[in-house]
């Protein structure tokens, strides 16, 4: 057997702490499946004396995990340390001028970063890989790079933030209001320590930025990712969803246009009946279109101690086993700057409005929509307390969002609103 590959681990939270665990649990069955033996040699975390579950003496230790990827002892550096910048950016471009392989799962550093730090590395004949950076244990970068590599990618969906997902489905399942769920899911550790990076859909759009690359061969643009949160989603808007047959979610979206890459991340209606109609709790889904596969669904945990180290050592076996492939599916350097498209397709839209309630007032709006070129679909007035506010439910016609966002506009110019529309887009399965 080949002489083994040496890691060294940067960063031994949850993560790190759940790679260390396999490899030493699962040592003699990794080994006969890459081909050589797979061993830590060095760690690296901020703190040395906390209890991560393992004998921590075994591994040689750096407090610096720049010094961690300077070591001798080591062929392959994990990093897991997390942040788009400092000590993470730090270490893989340690990594890289000391001749070292890595893998990582920080989707937020490689949103941001990944061409120049890709290109860095295959110019030295490097891997850099992801897989755990995006949806944990769902093996969704493989089958882009790997699997679907014959295809035209045609469409790139999922709900790819756990907490987000747990949050809209609780809201739903209890009947309880989003600031109740949202202040729940704190008390649990879901939320990230900025609560925005998970509610504001930015942790979920590094994740679509990243797949969007690999599916257009584009360079990775996340400022290109149009990104709206689940914070407006109201327990009244999952309940007119349900009416109507669909479910509300965070979904990302990513289609190339004739337009441009459109790319999206924002709460959506999706036929109820539909595997993403479907998923509940923390879960995530990756769905994947193909012109030649057609559509494949990857279902599974998007994050936790198991699904994500099972991920990151995806990679690691994948590199001991000698294969070698380009961090996002083609040569860093062919990856073209891609088109922002400036809109997205038009699609139907949910849209929920406080009216007072007088003569005229729905007359109005429907006239700001056709003003717009936006047909009303259906209609719903439902039941109020307040004899002075008409809660109305509206769905469009197929509308581009610039055109529905002007009409919105426009309603506000005419007085006739109590507070601000709530506007979800419907995204369409079966087309």
């Amino acid at each position: 057997m080949s002489d083994p590959l040496r890691l060294g681990i940067a960063g031994l939270g949850t993560v790190g702490a759940g790679v260390v665990k396999i490899l030493e649990k699962r040592a003699d069955l990794i080994a006969a499946r890459a081909g050589r033996p797979v061993k830590v040699t060095a760690v690296s975390a901020r703190t040395q004396g906390k209890d991560r579950g393992f004998d921590l003496s075994a591994y040689a230790w750096e407090d610096d995990p720049v010094r961690l990827a300077a070591r001798d002892d080591v062929d392959l550096v994990v990093e897991l340390v997390g942040g788009d910048n400092g000590p993470a950016k730090d270490t893989i471009e340690a990594a890289i001028a000391h001749g070292k392989d890595i893998v990582t799962a920080n989707k937020a550093m490689l949103a941001l970063h990944g061409q120049e730090l890709a290109e860095a590395a295959e110019a030295k004949g490097l891997c850099l890989r992801f897989e755990a950076a995006v949806a944990g244990g769902i093996p969704c970068v493989k089958a882009l790079t790997e699997s679907l590599a014959g295809n035209r990618i045609e469409r790139v969906m999922g709900v790819m933030n756990g907490t987000c997902n747990y949050i809209l489905t609780r809201m739903e399942d209890a009947g309880l209001p989003y600031d109740t769920v949202f202040a729940e899911a704190s008390a649990l550790g879901y939320l990230e320590a900025d609560p925005t990076l998970d509610v504001g859909g930015i942790d979920a759009g590094h994740k679509l930025a990243l797949l969007a690359s690999i599916a257009y061969g584009t360079r990775v643009d996340f400022e290109a990712v149009r990104l709206e949160g689940i914070e407006r989603v109201s327990i009244a808007d999952i309940r007119h969803a349900s009416d109507m047959g669909f479910k509300v979610k965070l979904l990302g979206v990513a289609r190339m246009t004739g337009r441009g890459l459109e790319a999206r991340m924002s709460p959506c209606l999706v036929p109820a009946a539909s595997p993403l109609g479907q998923l509940s709790g923390a879960t995530n889904m990756v769905v994947l279109e193909g012109d030649a596969v057609g559509r494949i669904v990857l279902r599974g945990a998007g994050a936790g101690e198991g699904p994500t180290a099972s991920a990151v050592l995806s990679d690691v076996i994948e590199i001991a086993r000698g294969t070698r492939l380009s961090t996002f599916g083609q040569p860093a350097a062919s990856l073209v700057k891609g088109t922002r498209a400036q809109s997205g397709s038009p699609a139907p839209y949910y849209l929920r409005m406080e009216l007072q309630d007088k003569p005229g007032a729905l007359a109005k709006v429907a006239a700001c929509l056709g003003d717009a070129g936006i047909s009303i679909d259906r209609m719903r007035q439902y039941d109020h307390a307040d004899a002075s506010i008409a809660p109305v439910i509206l769905v469009t016609h197929k509308a581009g969002r610039p055109d529905l966002d002007a009409a919105i506009e426009r309603m506000t110019e005419t007085g006739v609103l109590t507070g601000e529309p709530v506007a979800l887009r419907i995204e369409e399965l079966d087309d």
